[in-house]
């Protein structure tokens, strides 16, 4: 089984532009996480807190001004594709948006070979791609449909296949659900949460929703201004916050939830 993916003290800035005196702007700080195999974090924070760089960060996509990742105790850092390929296939990420992410030009089997072939996953790549689809509940009958065919809780639920079918180690989820009505939601987010319970996989989910997070995540680590400002249960968070800024998502999580619950009629 593979170990623990983990950031340990990662800072970021991004360098100086402009002005020869100007000094670097620094969107993280000193960051440190760590993710289980069969566990769910969730990474909360407000727009700007820094939850994308930290994410380009983890896929090695950036390279941190200070600090590490590693995997398995494996150092990970931006490189040539050929010294990624196993980095890939160990973690892989699911979109905010599918429609930003899917290839309208290709059907979904395309879609999920992709991957397949890019990071040259041995095996069966049919029986890969009905497996994969399988597990999130997509009938074999919409396979050599484009994108554009599917609704958006079908697409939402490819983009999950797409990174399933590499049989990752983890996956980091962003805002998975954030573009779906209540009941899609609640479907997508039970399928991650079954993921993670039943195929032991880790998952980083990364919102602004607390009342997201604590639907599947055990932990919750709250990013504000680019530091970790409060990281533990999902309820103590949620119940106690000791920070301001788990403070005001509680808040915002509690107002959005009762816009869910309000007849549409009555808005």
């Amino acid at each position: 089984m593979t170990g623990a993916l983990a950031a340990d003290s990662i800072s970021f800035a991004y360098p100086a532009r402009g002005f020869r005196n100007r000094q670097p702007v620094e969107t993280l700080r000193n960051i440190s996480l760590s993710l289980a195999p069969g566990t769910s974090t969730a990474l909360v924070g407000s727009s700007g807190s820094g939850k994308s760089t930290l994410v380009r960060i983890l896929l090695a996509m950036a390279k941190p001004s200070a600090g590490s990742v590693t995997l398995d105790g494996q150092t990970i850092r931006p490189g040539a594709v050929r010294t990624l390929r196993w980095y890939r296939r160990a973690v892989q990420y699911i979109p905010q948006n599918p429609a930003g992410s899917l290839d309208p030009r290709m059907t979904i089997s395309q879609l999920l070979m992709e991957p397949l072939r890019q990071l040259r996953v041995e095996g069966n790549h049919r029986a890969l791609i009905g497996q994969a689809l399988e597990r999130v509940e997509v009938p074999a009958a919409l396979t050599e449909r484009r994108p554009g065919e599917l609704s958006g809780g079908q697409n939402q639920r490819v983009a999950i296949a797409r990174a399933l079918v590499v049989s990752p180690s983890y996956v980091l989820a962003d805002e998975p659900v954030s573009g779906l009505d209540l009941p899609l939601r609640d479907t997508v987010l039970s399928l991650l949460d079954g993921l993670v319970r039943e195929e032991g996989l880790g998952m980083l989910l990364v919102t602004h929703d607390l009342a997201t997070a604590a639907r599947i995540c055990g932990t919750t680590a709250v990013l504000a201004e680019g530091s970790i400002v409060e990281q533990g249960p999902t309820g103590q968070v949620l119940d106690n916050p000791a920070s301001l800024a788990a403070v005001e998502l509680v808040q915002a999580s509690a107002g959005m939830q009762l816009h869910r619950n309000v007849p549409a009629a009555a808005l």
